[in-house]
């Protein structure tokens, strides 16, 4: 026995234990200009098994339409919104052509294309549809690729400048800690000329930096002329 279809006067009447599509909720189904809710059981399953279907979110433009706000809006005197079977979804997310082979799919039979608006217009039928289909997508929703290039150049100049910059703060501190020694005690004046050996090393170390950063961003630049 198929679950009764029930109307509240606002969405927020609706029991929990009465819902049970998970991936939408009473706000998203009520009517827009009054709040009020038709819970068609059957039309809200099949909107569940294509969410389900597509794996991505629906974006619900309309749903029920109490009759007051059906004449707002212009819909249609006998509109299926108002049996709270009709659903507009954004196609913001999702390629027309595949949207309207799931929506058949998991059986709903009435569509109205609306691509100047953005929408596809789905209920539980008759078997109908009006409108201009949606213009073809080359390459739908490709995915975004990762800019790798850029990514490792930048890694390789931060690698470059931080082993400059560590460097050069070694070479500065060692030629303080050689000034400090030359004034100290002579039992430590024999640590002074290898304290100057190092000194020469975080300069080297500096330079050998600054040349990977460079040589990384000159290389990142031959490849994009490539």
């Amino acid at each position: 026995m198929p679950d009764p279809i029930r109307t509240f006067r606002h969405f927020r009447d609706v029991p929990d234990s009465l819902w049970r599509w998970r991936n939408f909720s009473p706000a998203e189904i009520a009517c827009r200009g009054t709040g009020q809710l038709k819970l068609h059981p059957e039309a809200l399953d099949k909107l569940q098994a294509l969410r389900d279907r597509l794996g991505k979110p629906l974006i619900v433009r309309s749903a029920y339409r109490s009759p007051e706000h059906n004449r707002n809006v212009g819909g249609a005197p006998r509109s299926k919104h108002m049996d709270g079977t009709a659903f507009d979804i954004a196609m913001s997310n999702h390629d027309p052509v595949a949207f309207e082979a799931a929506a058949r799919a998991v059986g709903f039979l009435g569509f109205g294309f609306y691509p100047r608006s953005g929408f596809i217009h789905i209920d539980l039928g008759p078997a109908r549809q009006w409108g201009e289909r949606f213009p073809a997508r080359a390459a739908p929703f490709a995915a975004e690729a990762p800019p790798a290039r850029e990514t490792l150049a930048d890694s390789r100049t931060l690698r470059g400048t931080g082993a400059a910059g560590v460097a050069t703060v070694g070479a500065a501190g060692v030629e303080v800690a050689q000034e400090v020694l030359t004034e100290a005690q002579d039992a430590v004046l024999p640590l002074v000329p290898y304290l100057d050996t190092l000194r020469w090393l975080f300069i080297a170390l500096a330079l050998g930096g600054i040349a990977v950063a460079v040589w990384a961003r000159l290389d990142d630049w031959k490849k994009g002329l490539r």
